[in-house]
């Protein structure tokens, strides 16, 4: 067994149980990508075992503290069982939930989910890539199911040294999928569509907007990076419960494609398209166009990609997020509410609400803060691993 040596000092955060070893604490050592490697203090005390990853700054990511853990098939076979056996306890009613969650889960790098009999795996990391067969029928094992798609092609993996792989990995079907959720129907396509297909992690958040719509009955809605139309759709099933007539919603991302899709997707759940506009463009100008127009809007979302993959990005990150929530800001009606999100890792959720507080300032505006938003909780972060808490968002009131 080979063995990282860790410089004197940089042992703490492993004796808290954080998960990711950087390349400057290591003294010495290395192993092929991959590799199963033991970690040892500066004065030779077991750590743990880790996977060592030759190209990236996360160096090394942990498998195990235990020193009589044996990294084999059956190891992993019981980190998946575990996994998948946790979901059911959340109470997820949806066909679409996120089984493994990385670190959180005790697989660093590996992503699965699962929309119907169909599973959806993302390898990130050299330790999974390594293990990639072994966990593919340990997920089947687990689930009974027999199809598992690989989405393998996050930029993720460039920095492991790892090429892009998609395709069918076990069994094999159809790629566009309908995913269910508090009763409505959201079509994907498992090959094409971001991430792993969809964003399950924003499953709660539209239901809280759906929900928002409906108590405040939201005549005017702005949808911005509406991707293929999740809130699109809470919207119209919230004016549908306030009876709102006349409704209006606006849908602004910069893919045709994912335009098409959202309204298909309103025609699943029972909308034609009447009041409904969908602008291929981009948002920051549309929103600066709209602020010349005049126009305004009860209730707006913004769910931006990432801005910042990390904190070093954090600076320049800030200045974009507050830009869009300026904009969003200024476009709201007074008692109206705005659903903004950060999913990037490297804006913590105290800096957000800075950004979108500095936003307001700039905008003359201020609101009440009547909600956070996290990811689902099929996308866990754990005590140990704050990491992985990378989505959050505000719901702001603006004041009159």
């Amino acid at each position: 067994m080979k063995t990282l040596r860790l410089r004197d000092g940089k042992e703490r955060s492993l004796l808290r149980q954080h998960p990711w070893i950087f390349e400057s604490a290591i003294a010495r050592g290395a192993a092929d990508s991959g590799e199963t490697v033991r970690v040892e203090g500066h004065d030779g005390k077991f750590l743990g075992w880790a996977a060592f990853s030759p190209s990236s700054r996360i160096r090394a990511r942990m498998w195990s503290f235990v020193e009589a853990d044996r990294i084999d098939a059956a190891f992993f076979q019981a980190r998946v069982k575990a996994a998948v056996d946790m979901r059911p306890r959340l109470g997820i009613t949806s066909n679409g939930v996120r089984l493994v969650h990385g670190e959180s889960d005790g697989l660093p790098g590996l992503v699965v989910d699962r929309y119907g009999d169909t599973l959806v795996a993302q390898f990130g990391s050299a330790g999974v890539e390594r293990w990639k067969a072994v966990l593919a029928d340990a997920l089947l094992a687990a689930t009974g199911l027999g199809k598992l798609y690989e989405r393998s092609d996050a930029s993720a993996r460039g920095l492991e040294g790892l090429p892009e792989i998609t395709g069918w990995l076990r069994g094999e079907g159809p790629t566009a999928l309908v995913l269910q959720e508090h009763g409505w129907q959201l079509g994907l396509d498992i090959a094409t569509g971001h991430k792993t297909g969809y964003y399950l992690d924003q499953r709660d958040s539209r239901k809280a907007f759906a929900d928002t719509v409906a108590r405040l009955g939201s005549r005017r809605v702005l949808n911005c990076f509406s991707y293929t139309g999740g809130f699109t759709v809470a919207a119209r099933v919230g004016q549908r419960e306030a009876g709102v007539e006349g409704g209006e919603v606006t849908s602004i991302d910069s893919s045709g494609p994912a335009l098409l899709q959202a309204r298909e997707n309103l025609r699943l759940n029972g909308f034609d398209d009447t009041g409904c506009e969908f602008l291929d463009a981009d948002v920051n100008a549309s929103l600066r166009r709209f602020a010349q127009e005049g126009r305004l809007f009860d209730a707006i979302v913004l769910d931006p990609p990432k801005f910042a993959p990390t904190s070093a990005h954090a600076e320049r990150a800030a200045r974009a997020y507050k830009d869009i929530n300026r904009l969003a800001l200024k476009l709201l009606v007074p008692g109206g509410v705005l659903f903004t999100y950060s999913c990037s890792g490297g804006i913590p959720p105290d800096l957000f609400h800075k950004i979108v507080a500095g936003a307001g300032g700039d905008a003359g505006v201020d609101g009440y803060v009547v909600q956070r938003m996290t990811g689902a909780p099929d996308h866990p972060m754990t005590l140990n691993f704050p990491e992985g808490d990378y989505l959050k968002g505000l719901a702001v009131m603006r004041r009159a």
